[in-house]
């Protein structure tokens, strides 16, 4: 027991100060890909590697309209390797979390060239600026929200309707000393009747449709649903298929999409308080109701 406290007391506080403070991040993670849509000169070696279809072309006469979805990416790096005029790269960004799945897509038109690359940049279509929020006032927010509304923590039942388990296993770093999600007020529940917040992870297998749906009915009013990574939130590399639904809102109604394969818990943790803030906010119409 002594050699435990010492070890204990020598190791010290290890809980990240994320969102206070930047996330710390390997030099090797991948987060989203970014494009220089001004720079890119054919995007169609970029679609042809796309293992989920997050890059797609569309063709008309002398046009060509390029739509790129954050929701289907998997961040594997293959566009940008596949770009010889580097107007894609990788970067760094992982706080993608959004309530509105059309933030997540970005689209450009061209006009183009006889032999089918770019000639003119027409227009660019993109909201992702959208994203950009204060993560550490929302959990400050939140966690006022939930002691004042609640007068208890916040509970969350995850549920995997079918994933790779590469989700569950950034879930479950949640709960460690490193990232201690307890500290904003919110917990794990085993039991729908006890939660506030659906955490659903993988595209919905279609033996795991109704058991999604049942959980969803057993919840108390008012609740929250989050789409977790790729898979939850358009089906993935699965897609739809005659094993799998897709995204986890052809079955039930989702208030946050996560994107990422698997997103960090970082992420996860900016993408839970954002649906918390969501929640503070049906709890306080409700009382005012």
């Amino acid at each position: 027991m002594f050699k435990i406290i010492q070890k204990t007391i020598a190791t010290g506080i290890v809980t990240t100060k994320y969102p206070g403070e930047p996330a710390q991040i390997s030099e090797q993670f991948r987060g989203r890909p970014s494009f220089d849509f001004e720079k890119w000169k054919d995007a169609r070696p970029a679609t042809e590697v796309c293992p989920t279809g997050a890059i797609s072309v569309c063709d008309e006469g002398g046009s060509r309209r390029v739509t790129v979805d954050y929701g289907l990416c998997v961040f594997c790096g293959l566009c940008a390797e596949a770009s010889a005029d580097q107007a894609v790269r990788i970067t760094q960004e992982f706080e993608l979390a959004s309530a509105d799945r059309r933030n997540l897509v970005l689209t450009a038109e061209y006009s183009l060239n006889t032999d089918r690359t770019h000639r003119e940049l027409r227009a660019v279509h993109q909201r992702l600026g959208d994203l950009e929020e204060d993560v550490e006032s929302v959990g400050q927010k939140a966690r006022k929200n939930i002691q004042k509304l609640l007068k208890r923590s916040l509970a969350i039942r995850q549920v995997d309707a079918g994933s790779c388990n590469g989700c569950e296993l950034e879930i479950v770093a949640l709960n460690n000393p490193v990232y201690d999600l307890e500290r904003f007020g919110i917990q794990f529940v085993a039991s729908p009747r006890h939660a506030d917040m659906l955490l659903v992870t993988g595209p919905v297998t279609r033996n795991m449709e109704l058991a999604l749906l049942k959980t969803y009915q057993a919840m108390p009013e008012p609740k929250v649903v989050v789409a977790v990574g790729a898979c939850g939130i358009s089906g993935g590399i699965f897609g739809k298929n005659y094993a799998s639904l897709g995204g986890v809102d052809n079955v039930v109604p989702v208030d946050v999409y996560i994107p990422g394969c698997p997103p960090r818990p970082q992420a996860l943790l900016h993408g839970i308080l954002l649906a918390v803030g969501r929640l503070g906010e049906r709890l306080y119409d409700d009382r005012r109701g």
